[in-house]
């Protein structure tokens, strides 16, 4: 054991006034390895600074960072003061003594599990209704509630044919959707499955007129009449 303290304590190029202890060192070391296995810690925050807050991880200083401490911005730091969060290292540079920890990736997992879950139960089929969340040119985005949204195709909004979904859409509007596939966690939508068809939608057909079998038969007549078998 004293070997590796002594191998470990000529690694490390000090720096400061001061000398690092060897439990510093080994608490370096380990906080490398929690990086590279991407471990989840709980640690408890210890103080609030410019931008983020520290915490201690195993007697170092960890800086988390405000964006990374929630997928939403936070307004308040000192709500985080004396509350214990889990996180992950996601710099380790011992040089220069540096340490980031961060929730983000933790909570970003967490939540695109659940939407799985909730994607799962969702059946190819159903019929939902939501709210148009944005539009784009190539389709609609609709937030079906429960943390649920899909996507209905600008082929998929009408009968006729769709230049720009904003031409029948609009962010806010309520529609009724029919789930037509589910594929890499994203759910397809349709409003155009869901309409009766010949309800007015469709674009006009030219009309075309068939003669009846009579006239058929008579027009043949005429044809064969004129012919002649020497």
């Amino acid at each position: 054991m004293k070997d590796i303290e002594n191998e470990l304590e000529k690694s490390y190029e000090f720096m400061g006034d001061g000398e690092v202890s060897t439990d510093e060192l080994i608490a370096w070391d380990n906080a490398k390895t929690y990086m590279e296995e991407k471990k989840t810690l709980e640690l408890e925050v210890t103080g609030v600074v410019n931008k983020g807050v520290v915490a201690d991880l195993e007697g170092l200083r960890a800086f988390i960072p405000a964006s990374k401490l929630s997928l939403s911005r936070v307004d308040d730091l000192n709500e985080y003061l004396g509350k214990t969060v889990r996180v992950r290292v996601v710099t380790c540079d011992k040089e220069n003594q540096k340490l980031v920890l961060s929730a983000r990736e933790i909570l970003r997992e967490e939540r695109d599990d659940e939407r799985k879950k909730k994607i799962d139960a969702v059946e190819v089929g159903s019929v939902m209704t939501g709210k148009v969340d944005t539009i784009k040119e190539y389709g609609a985005f609709v937030d079906l509630g429960d943390g649920l949204s899909g996507l209905v195709h600008v082929s998929q909004i009408a009968n006729k044919r769709v230049k720009h979904p904003a031409d029948e859409l609009k962010e806010g509007q309520e529609v009724t959707v029919k789930v037509t596939e589910k594929k890499n966690g994203k759910l397809s939508l349709s409003m155009k499955a869901l309409l009766e068809p010949g309800n007015g939608d469709e674009e006009p057909r030219e009309k075309i007129v068939l003669p009846k079998s009579e006239n058929i038969g008579t027009s043949l007549g005429s044809i064969l009449k004129n012919i002649k078998i020497g």
